[in-house]
């Protein structure tokens, strides 16, 4: 999704900055075609280059979760099979978004995704929480199908009403439907 949304701010004349994880070489090659790239590995180190990056730009758009659990230990040598079982503890991890978006000028607009498997109204009332606790000024509801998918089943929330109805769209239409909105939202500069 994140590549779509930065493909589409390209098409209408906006230069994006791609914060990428560990995607195929490819994928970044592509990308720079249309927009700069920065990569990142841990939920840390995207959260150190948002903090850096997010004061000289005018629109964050977090369209993917990192994860929102890590190891609690990380071993730094192999473990063998041959020890037999072993435990994993998972910890919950910072919520990047809230962090970052703290401190947002009034003029930066914060698009942030949900992933809610509950029914859709649910998922609105849920989201929109979501959207005051991170500061965001609209939210995008999609559901759990969406991951490595060509289409969402997604609506489009600000804090009182429904901006994009549910409905099934090709990834494409879903970030041009985002892009337009932040035009819009954004006026004229």
């Amino acid at each position: 999704m994140g590549l779509t949304l930065a493909q589409a701010a390209h098409e209408a004349g906006c230069d994006a900055t791609l914060l990428l994880g560990t995607v195929e070489a490819q994928l970044i090659q592509a990308a720079a075609a249309y927009a700069r790239v920065v990569s990142f590995v841990t939920v840390e180190d995207l959260q150190k280059k948002l903090t850096r990056l997010f004061p000289e730009h005018d629109v964050l758009v977090m369209a993917a979760a990192v994860g929102d659990f890590r190891l609690e230990h990380v071993s730094n040598h192999k473990l063998s099979r041959a020890a037999g079982p072993i435990q994993l503890t998972l910890v919950p991890t910072q919520d990047v978004l809230a962090e970052v978006t703290a401190n947002k000028r009034r003029d930066q607009l914060v698009v942030s995704f949900a992933v809610e498997e509950s029914s859709l109204t649910d998922a609105e009332a849920k989201a929109r929480q979501e959207l005051a606790a991170k500061c965001a000024d609209f939210v995008v509801v999609n559901t759990p199908a969406a991951m490595n998918s060509p289409k969402s089943l997604a609506c489009i929330l600000s804090a009182d009403q429904v901006l994009l109805p549910w409905a099934v769209r090709p990834k494409e239409a879903l970030a041009a439907a985002i892009i337009r909105l932040l035009c819009n939202a954004a006026g004229p500069k």
